[in-house]
């Protein structure tokens, strides 16, 4: 069974037991949080799917870890001006753990 569940902006596809990451979300290390905003669900070859979100349907999941991702470096030169500057950006992820599926 999976589901195609909106999570901070984003859609993923999740299933039981799977860990993901996420933008990084409110809450501490080890709470268990709900998303209800779950667009398609499916088992085997039976399919649901929601007009905006399914009714009544939840993906619970529990905060593993907050952390950072890789650097990405920015660099902006114009060529002939003596322009250069260089930024970098670590982007904040919650990695979570999805621990049921329920419609």
């Amino acid at each position: 069974m999976y589901a195609i569940v909106n999570i901070a902006g984003q859609q993923f596809k999740v299933a039981k037991d799977q860990y993901i990451f996420v933008h990084r979300l409110q809450g501490d290390e080890g709470a268990s949080i709900e998303f209800d905003n779950v667009l398609l669900a499916a088992d085997g070859s039976n399919f649901k799917v929601g007009a905006d979100a399914l009714k009544g349907a939840k993906v619970s999941a529990k905060i593993v870890s907050h952390l950072k991702g890789d650097k990405v470096i920015v660099f902006k030169k114009k060529r002939r001006k003596g322009y250069k500057k260089k930024n970098g950006h670590r982007q904040q992820f919650t990695k979570i753990e999805i621990t049921g599926i329920s419609l």
